[in-house]
């Protein structure tokens, strides 16, 4: 008898082993089959996650010029507070877009290939759309405000009135268009070397905005001297109304637009001459770095 317990439970190990085997290879299976529900799941959002990047940049960078160009506006363009209001704008929206906020810093980051043409054709129209919303916005408070009396005028209060940018002087244009372009080459090598400091977030918002305060301020004394202004910004220029939708100036056009945009792609393709070394295309360079 016990020769028979012992035979059968000999027979009987195959079997448990049998089952053990079946029930891992099922579990394995199950798992297999899970996987590929778990990556698809996982796709999906990735997809709409990228979309929303690109979207929030488009935002950010619309929020930015807003801000900007009011304080451009309200502040009269005084050199050292525009150069502080850029330096909030980075650090507010630098994570979100890069904060370009000048389509002379998008145009040049293009044509150097640090972004591509669809996100910079994005930021550009962003940009015009966000200088042009500050427009909106400051000039219904200036309507708004109260009328001079004649009793305070003849004591010599003056209605207040929105800043706008000096008008173009005769037989000055190039003066003004020289100016432009070459304080926007100034600044696009600030901010070329902001996007280095890839660390310091602090830093690369102080690059900027300081940049952008020392442009302004040798540009500006050395336009002054023939009673011209400068912007340096062209999606800003819209702002301080030094061009205009109603009547389209040729010099204005060149001045304010073109000349920014040739200055800063000019000081950036001269940056990476100086460090020497060309930049690849990278979409989300500046986006990660500045």
């Amino acid at each position: 008898m016990a020769t028979k317990k012992t035979a059968s439970a000999k027979k009987s190990k195959p079997t448990v082993a049998k089952q053990m085997k079946t029930k891992v290879t099922t579990v394995k299976a199950v798992a297999a089959d899970a996987t590929p529900a778990t990556s698809s799941r996982s796709k999906t959002p990735k997809l709409f996650q990228g979309r929303s990047f690109i979207l929030g940049a488009f935002i950010a960078e619309f929020i930015g010029a807003f801000i900007l160009a009011s304080a451009a506006v309200l502040t009269r363009g005084e050199p050292l507070y525009v150069g502080f209001t850029l330096i909030a704008v980075v650090l507010i929206v630098g994570t979100l877009s890069g904060s370009h906020i000048n389509p002379l810093v998008t145009v040049g980051a293009w044509a150097t290939r640090k972004i591509t043409g669809r996100r910079a054709l994005g930021y550009v129209a962003a940009q015009i759309l966000g200088a042009l919303l500050a427009f909106v916005v400051v000039s219904a408070f200036f309507n708004a405000a109260p009328q001079v009396s004649q009793e305070a005028a003849m004591m010599g209060q003056q209605a207040t009135e929105m800043f706008k940018a000096n008008p173009i002087p005769a037989g000055k244009e190039f003066y003004v268009f020289f100016a432009e372009m070459l304080g926007a080459a100034i600044f696009a090598l600030a901010v070329s070397s902001a996007i280095r400091e890839k660390r310091n977030r602090a830093a690369q918002a102080l690059t900027v905005g300081l940049g952008f305060f020392v442009s302004l301020m040798i540009a500006g004394l050395t336009v002054s001297a023939v009673s011209g202004s400068v912007v340096l910004n062209p999606a800003v220029a819209f702002t301080v109304q030094a061009v205009s939708f109603t009547s389209l100036d040729l010099w204005a056009i060149l001045s304010y637009i073109v000349a920014p945009i040739i200055g800063g792609t000019i000081g950036f393709f001269l940056y990476d001459v100086l460090r020497g070394e060309s930049d690849g295309g990278d979409d989300k360079l500046l986006a990660d770095t500045l």
